[in-house]
């Protein structure tokens, strides 16, 4: 890996926030105005380290940043439709126990549904609770915990609705109370959990290709980024004004 110290680039030893990310391309835009305005005195040998890959890479490095952002405000879209579908689905529990108590059911299987309403009503009990996001905010590192509680909750509505079906007598004249609906509510909690783990893929592969063209050892921009700086020095010297134009542009490591 390139000596990043060696080339005078500054590096923040915490992880990036996206600004950082950000602030590493605008950072390379500025570099390579000054590689531009050197004209032919600038002639590295090493491939990477000419003008016109130095332009490509900042392309694909926006276009990375890019694409995260928009698979963020993806994610977050998707987060806040599911807590949508399920902020009313505690409530909806215990109102379909009160329908079923007032049927021909038996005791146990008033008590079967207690417990699986019960259970949905612990789920993620001793856990902050999700709500809205903002669509601009960073998408989390990680969300098996919270996609395992909304896993189990739509199992416990499932085995609610299993008991209700059971029950011949059960027929709530209330439209959201009816096992037809009972059923779509638990197909649309599903189709919105997964899609939230789809979108999750999406933003973590997103993320990983950026973290790769950024900050891969040897072809990443930051080592890039050092070469150049190191070949400026090599030939204009270490106290030309040429030197003293780069090496104060500070890039962010990712560790």
């Amino acid at each position: 890996m390139s000596d990043l110290t060696s080339a005078n680039t500054t590096t923040n030893k915490k992880s990036v926030s996206e600004s950082g990310h950000a602030k590493n391309v605008a950072n390379l835009q500025s570099l390579i105005a000054f590689v531009t305005a050197y004209g032919a005195s600038y002639n590295p040998s090493k491939n990477a380290l000419k003008l016109p890959q130095l332009t490509a890479l900042a392309t694909a490095s926006q276009a990375s940043l890019g694409d995260v952002v928009t698979k963020n405000t993806a994610f977050n879209n998707k987060t806040n439709e599911r807590a949508e579908a399920f902020s009313n689905l505690k409530p909806l529990a215990t109102r379909v126990v009160n329908a079923l108590q007032i049927t021909d059911a038996t005791a146990k299987k008033v008590e079967d549904a207690k417990g699986f309403n019960q259970k949905l009503q612990g789920s993620n009990k001793s856990k902050k609770i999700e709500t809205l996001t903002d669509p601009n905010a960073e998408a989390p590192k990680t969300i098996s915990t919270s996609q395992q509680s909304f896993d189990q909750q739509i199992q416990h509505w499932a085995g609610l609705i299993s008991v209700v079906q059971s029950e011949t007598s059960y027929a709530p004249n209330e439209t959201d109370l009816k096992v037809a609906a009972l059923t779509a509510k638990q197909t649309d909690l599903t189709a919105k959990n997964n899609a939230v783990a789809t979108a999750y893929t999406a933003i973590s592969n997103s993320r990983i290709a950026r973290n790769t063209l950024f900050y891969k050892e040897e072809t990443g921009l930051l080592d890039v980024v050092a070469d150049v700086k190191k070949y400026i020095k090599s030939i204009y010297g270490a106290t030309s004004p040429q030197f003293a134009q780069v090496k104060g542009l500070k890039f962010s490591n990712k560790i």
